[in-house]
């Protein structure tokens, strides 16, 4: 293991973005060594700078190929983003047994403008404590977190980059002709989906506000249930359920069985979704069969913060919208593994139970919660705009350096 002034960073498939390249760039500027192995020309395209392996073997191949280049080089810290990918899952296995630290990546979980970085991985993956008690304690030893909206990221850029690092390496898959990626649908299809779709969400945005305008003017009592992506590793990994349609029947035949007859049950699509599946076409159909196609709304667009204000209470199976429920204090019912499934801070009946009486999270343990969290396993920044970019970085360095992960923001 090599000495605490020169560790040395092994960097696998991070955010579509330079993030993990700046990072790199101001370890070596405070000696320590940095590394990259690229499994893809997209990789390639997102680093472009020394150390870097090109891996073009098959997986089958890589555990044996991944173990010899830790050994060989040392490896004291590996970082990546998506725990769960196959390539990730094996360079993990093959971490751990030597005492490599593991640093995991990706979007906030205080979002919009926070990155996550921990260590192990993300929900079930997370060492982040789960005792009340602990997390009071560690929210003590860290500052008072600012929630306001300080960075503003850019969607265009992050299409344009997404868009750049799939398809050039379709394109040019003959380089690296083993690859296979995590993901479930061929890219192509997903951006003409999300396209099409954030298209369509626009162009209905003034019946999404009026119908959202209508629920709330009529006080007709709700639940909320926000989608979340099919191909998402936090449906595929981190919950019980083999796809999204079985979480959409589990939670419409409950509310069916046992929500007062009085009450709606509001289902949410995710903003970014490609439609490969027609969402609201199987929600409805299914409610019909239910006898519930009076009391079953979709929504598609509109404001997330009004639903959630206004609702009785929120289901959902582990998205980051069960963070926000807890900052409006709302009820929320968790379905799957997540950072926030802590005694008094979700319902801890079931969820037939949940419908009847839905339990208010402990506001106490909701502030401590976020502040531990805030300032122990988030950045304040961006990944896709430069000044929020630049302030995740220069934190993300600082930490990895001072080798202060998962610590207390006020130890750097």
């Amino acid at each position: 293991m090599p000495n605490e002034q020169q560790r040395v960073f092994l960097f696998l498939q991070g955010p579509i973005t330079p993030f993990f390249k700046l990072i790199a760039d101001n370890l070596e500027k405070r000696n320590h060594r940095v590394l990259r192995i690229n499994l893809c020309f997209g990789d390639w395209l997102f680093w472009r700078r020394g150390g870097a392996t090109n891996y073009r073997g098959k997986l089958q191949n890589w555990r044996a190929f991944i173990s010899d280049f830790l050994d060989k080089e040392q490896v004291s810290d590996l970082i990546l983003l998506g725990e769960q990918r196959e390539y990730h899952k094996i360079a993990i296995t093959e971490a751990k047994t030597r005492n490599i630290q593991v640093v995991a990546t990706d979007f906030g979980y205080l979002r919009p403008d926070w990155i996550t970085f921990e260590l192990n991985g993300m929900s079930a993956e997370s060492l982040f404590p789960k005792d009340p008690e602990q997390i009071i304690a560690l929210a003590k030893q860290s500052p008072e977190p600012d929630l306001s909206h300080r960075f503003h990221d850019s969607f265009l850029t992050q299409a344009f980059w997404d868009i750049t690092y799939h398809l050039s390496s379709v394109i040019l898959q003959p380089l690296y002709p083993f690859y296979r990626s995590h993901q479930i649908y061929h890219p192509i299809l997903v951006y003409l989906g999300t396209g099409w779709h954030l298209l369509k969400t626009r162009i209905n945005t003034q019946k999404t506000h009026a119908l959202i305008e209508r629920l709330h003017k009529n006080r007709t009592p709700y639940f909320l249930f926000p989608l979340q992506m099919q191909n998402d590793f936090q449906i595929r990994v981190y919950s019980q359920y083999p796809n999204l349609e079985s979480a959409i029947d589990e939670v419409m035949r409950s509310f069916a069985d046992n929500a007062p007859g009085n009450t709606l049950l509001v289902i949410k699509v995710h903003p970014l979704d490609p439609y490969l599946i027609n969402w609201q076409g199987y929600c409805l159909n299914l409610a019909k069969k239910l006898s519930l196609a009076d009391r079953i709304l979709f929504v598609d667009g509109g404001s997330l913060k009004s639903l959630l204000e206004n609702s009785q209470g929120v289901i959902t199976i582990n998205s980051t919208v069960g963070i926000w429920t807890l900052l409006v204090g709302k009820p929320l019912k968790s379905l799957g593994s997540a950072i926030y499934n802590i005694a008094g801070l979700i319902q801890p009946t079931s969820l037939d139970e949940f419908w009847q009486k839905p339990i208010l999270p402990n506001i106490v343990l909701r502030d401590a919660f976020i502040r531990a969290l805030a300032g122990t396993i988030q950045l304040r920044g961006v990944y896709y705009q430069k000044t929020g970019l630049t302030a995740a970085v220069s934190e993300a360095s600082e930490r990895l350096d001072k080798n202060l992960i998962n610590q207390p923001l006020k130890a750097i």
